[in-house]
């Protein structure tokens, strides 16, 4: 497995699996969370109640959640809005040029940044190139935009390969021994 597929730093089947306590026992002060299929169907225009509790218990505990997708403005900004977060659109992921730029631009420790999304092409290599812990995810509905189905057709047989070296480290395993 080429260096750029790192291994993420654990794995969740979803996010709202996730105590959020994790997050502050790991010293993470920002979330940067893809949108779709991680916190919601690309069809969904609102936040599930569920992104909304979330959202409540990181903010109760310090922690910054931050909007990162691939996809348009005009389909992360009202999303982003009704949740009541920064978002970052076109984010170019795996690419990290932009998300670095931010997160200088916000003087953020990337010791105290973590990244979690659905696709290990996108999030988790962009996560490795920024230098930061990561989370990778099943995805949360079945449905995919088109361009994100091709990107499946490659990141399966990467997870196979990281389950079968048992290299997805399961994120209730990280947090009995932070």
């Amino acid at each position: 497995m080429s260096n750029e597929y790192k291994i993420p730093y654990a794995y969740a089947t979803n996010i709202y699996d996730i105590d959020p306590d994790f997050f502050r026992k790991e010293g993470i002060k920002v979330l940067l969370c893809d949108l779709d299929n991680t916190l919601d169907s690309y069809k969904a225009l609102l936040p599930r109640k569920e992104a909304i509790d979330l959202k409540k218990k990181l903010d109760n505990l310090g922690i910054k959640l931050i909007i990162i997708s691939n996809n348009r403005p005009k389909r992360v900004k009202p999303y982003a809005n009704a949740l009541g977060v920064t978002y970052i659109s076109k984010a170019g992921k795996p690419f990290k040029k932009k998300i670095s730029r931010f997160l200088k631009e916000n003087c953020y420790n990337l010791n105290e940044v973590m990244l979690i999304g659905d696709q290990l092409l996108t999030d988790i290599k962009c996560a490795s190139r920024l230098k930061i812990k990561s989370i990778l995810l099943e995805k949360l509905v079945e449905e995919d935009q088109w361009t994100t189905k091709i990107n499946r057709l490659f990141d399966k047989p990467l997870r196979k390969r990281l389950r079968r070296k048992n290299a997805l480290v399961d994120w209730r395993k990280r947090y009995e021994h932070s």
